[in-house]
């Protein structure tokens, strides 16, 4: 299993936490120190069965400047947003926590958390 994270935000330091209560067995990827690949991010989509713009930070300060809001949600504008959250990690939902059975989830609550648990999150 794997997650997400930037140390700064409190959802991924409960996240953490929540994962080391229950012993998982867990890597850390500070993503903004190591951005995620266009084909990375596709992948983890696909595990989230999510589009990118259901993972975007909208209402960062990199948002705005891009105009985001105003891009096409559809397949047609789909790698668009992909390319600009490789590009701009910081504009990532987090944390995103992977889980062993190829599922994946936005760890913002205890109970996202919790479902990449139950999901056979390696504790």
């Amino acid at each position: 299993m794997e997650i997400w994270i930037n140390p700064a935000c409190s959802k991924c330091r409960s996240a953490v936490g929540l994962l080391d209560e229950e012993g998982a067995r867990y890597t850390v990827r500070r993503y903004l120190e190591e951005p995620p690949t266009a084909d990375e991010i596709r992948a983890v989509l696909e595990r989230l069965g999510l589009e990118p713009w259901e993972i975007t930070r909208t209402q960062e300060a990199e948002a705005k400047e891009l105009g985001v809001a105003s891009w096409e949600r559809s397949d047609a504008g789909r790698e668009r947003w992909i390319e600009a959250l490789a590009a701009h990690p910081r504009l990532i939902q987090r944390p995103i926590i992977t889980a062993d059975d190829g599922t994946a989830v936005v760890g913002r609550s205890e109970d996202a958390v919790r479902a990449a648990l139950a999901r056979g999150a390696g504790s």
